[in-house]
């Protein structure tokens, strides 16, 4: 489905979901087929067992819900409502986006304050006062529709869904209180978090880069049979890896309720893999289980010596080499449940050699924790949104000091190397997207330096010959319209006019008679004649199709034309005219003259002049040697 249906459902989702709320409209990432696509898949894949979780790709259909409403529908897929037509202006679709991403994650982990603050934190790039209790509301909706499935899951009709409640993982029974001693194995386990998250990062995007060029080498169906391998490849490794470990005997924990040793079905801590009875094999117990039990088995408390260092090592060794060459492929993949597997893994790993050489009195369980935290931490480079979604999925607020102290250890680290696993992912697809800050080398330009293409303007009224001529020959999206003034005779900068809106104009036969004497075009249009669709799919020049007699009417701009665009002066410092197109949510800034002579307008900035690569083939004097080289060696 993927390759043939929807490529632009592959992968998690969250790169696209940040690059359109960015402002980069990438074609087809959020239409109604990649949804569909995205959520069978989504199925699919987690079913199938492949080291991939669902949570990306939630935030991804969350997105493309909300783009959907705020479309008003789609007139392709007969569903159209006039009511939702007054979300149809960027900012508005925007914002519907940014909740259906808080509103995603709030589904995934069921964390509505989690989702909130991921919203926050890492995919929106423009944050007003009004989104924070809009994204609050969607959030708060799907905590009481997931509770609704809830209770109408609770008789097993669902699968395992309605297990757990809204607490995913639930520890909050455990011991969560710590001494200064007990800092010591958590700055270690953060420190590993940073250097193993780095380390993941940059091999996954290496691998990755590798599946791309290997598959614009080959036919499509090849990408059908690499999926098909990896799931072969991981069933078999997870079948009989586990002939690779003795059975141990079922430890004596009566007093933890539920006790079963050995358990059978879909659920439980101790597999009876191929043992004899009253013992249980330990790494079945992760292996044999939904990726969200494993991590409920790796979490466990009070489970001392539970599994054996063997164990957890081969178990860490599969999950994090399966989970780096198997995020890539053309399936749609989400890394959280893969990240957290392996960061529990490690910290039980780390847990059971401190409890065993230095005494530490602190719960395997407790470090399993914190070492999903570290990881999470080491590769997503997220703080605030993370430690809350934690605590959501854990139910414990006492572990609130740990987790908080080794997110910033392990996003620390591992800023030194290179940086998160979803911005590399955004310059692997190309989305240009503009950071927070400017660089410090654009104070040094000026906005008329990153002009990089000469004016091509239009006239108020202007023949439709001469409209056709200038879209065919452009790749511009926007026009300046220059008039004159009625008293002085010189040229008069009156705003901009967008291709698309004239090609509306064309499409509709808007013309304008001049012999009538009317300022008005021949056809009124409405505002949403203007909207995109809801397909991604704008109008072209290719469309157009006029008769020659048309070709020398006449089009009004003035009414479509924005009489008030953003500018700035040619002498505007570049960092000061990038921090005004960010922050504004611009396309297009006009450069004008400080004392206009001839042209009323230098040139028009976009985003591709504000990009650092472009800037950097521009002035590469300008690009210190030792930053120079060290960004080509992170990337």
């Amino acid at each position: 489905m993927t390759v043939y249906l929807a490529p632009s459902a592959a992968g998690s989702g969250v790169p696209e979901s940040k690059a359109y709320l960015n402002g980069i409209d990438a074609p087809r990432i959020l239409e109604p087929i990649t949804m569909v696509v995205k959520l069978l898949g989504s199925i699919c894949v987690v079913s199938a067992g492949l080291y991939l979780g669902k949570e990306g790709p939630l935030i991804h259909i969350g997105s493309c819900v909300a783009y959907f409403l705020g479309q008003g529908g789609s007139l392709r897929y007969h569903m159209n409502w006039r009511w939702l037509r007054v979300f149809k202006n960027d900012r508005d679709r925007r914002d519907l986006v940014t909740c259906g991403c808080a509103g995603g994650v709030a589904a995934a982990f069921r964390a509505p304050i989690g989702g909130v603050l991921f919203a926050l934190e890492e995919v929106t790039s423009w944050w007003r006062s009004a989104l924070l209790w809009r994204a609050f509301f969607t959030t708060a909706v799907v905590a009481v529709m997931l509770q609704l499935g809830k209770q109408f899951c609770a008789q097993g009709i669902c699968g395992l869904f309605g297990e757990g409640g809204l607490i995913m993982f639930d520890i909050s029974h455990a011991y969560g209180q710590f001494g200064l001693l007990d800092l010591f194995p958590v700055v270690i386990l953060g420190v590993l978090g940073g250097i193993l998250g780095s380390v993941f990062n940059k091999l996954n995007t290496r691998v990755t880069k590798c599946y791309i060029y290997w598959y614009l080498r080959k036919p499509p169906y090849v990408k059908v049979i690499h999926a098909c391998l990896m799931a072969i490849l991981t069933s078999a490794c997870c079948f009989w890896l586990p002939f690779l470990v003795k059975c141990r005997p079922c430890p004596d924990l009566s007093d933890i309720p539920g006790y079963k040793c050995p358990t059978h079905g879909q659920t439980g801590n101790f597999k009876g893999f191929n043992c004899p009875a009253g013992q249980y094999n330990d790494l079945a117990g992760l292996f044999f289980a939904t990726k969200d039990d494993a991590v409920r088995n790796l979490f466990s408390f009070k489970t001392y010596r539970e599994y054996h260092y063997r164990s957890i090592l081969v178990f860490f060794g599969v999950s994090f080499i399966f989970s780096l060459i198997t995020y890539g492929i053309a399936v749609p993949s989400g890394l959280f449940i893969p990240l957290i597997i392996n960061g529990a893994s490690l910290g039980r790993l780390v847990g059971m050699i401190m409890t065993t050489t230095t005494g530490n009195k602190m719960d395997e369980g407790y470090f399993a924790v914190l070492g999903a935290a570290a990881f999470l931490g080491g590769t997503m480079r997220m703080t605030v949104s993370l430690c809350v979604i934690l605590l959501e999925l854990t139910n414990n607020m006492l572990m609130l000091p740990m987790i908080m102290l080794v997110l910033l250890i392990a996003k620390t680290v591992g800023d030194i190397f290179n940086s998160a696993i979803w911005e590399m992912y955004v310059r692997i697809k190309g989305y240009p997207i503009l950071e927070a800050k400017p660089e410090p080398f654009m104070q040094q330009l000026t906005a008329k330096d990153a002009v990089t293409t000469s004016v091509v303007s239009l006239s108020p009224v202007e023949q439709v010959s001469t409209v056709l001529m200038v879209l065919r020959n452009t790749t511009h999206n926007a026009f300046p319209v220059i008039g004159e003034s009625s008293t002085t005779g010189r040229k008069v900068f009156l705003g901009l006019v967008l291709r698309s809106h004239l090609l509306v104009l064309l499409k509709n036969k808007a013309f304008h008679y001049a012999s009538s004497g009317s300022a008005e075009n021949s056809k009124m249009l409405q505002f949403t004649d203007f909207a995109k669709p809801a397909t991604g799919k704008s109008l072209k020049i290719e469309d157009i199709d006029l008769r020659p007699e048309e070709e020398l009417e006449f089009i009004n701009v003035r009414h479509i034309t924005n009489g008030s665009p953003y500018t700035v002066l040619e002498s505007a410092s570049l960092a000061k005219a990038y921090t005004l197109f960010r922050d504004l949510g611009l396309r297009h800034l006009c450069v004008v003259p400080r004392e206009p002579e001839e042209e009323p307008i230098i040139g028009v900035l976009t985003r591709h002049n504000f990009l650092h690569e472009n800037l950097q083939n521009m002035f590469p004097y300008l690009m210190p040697k030792k930053q120079a080289a060290g960004k080509t060696i992170l990337m």
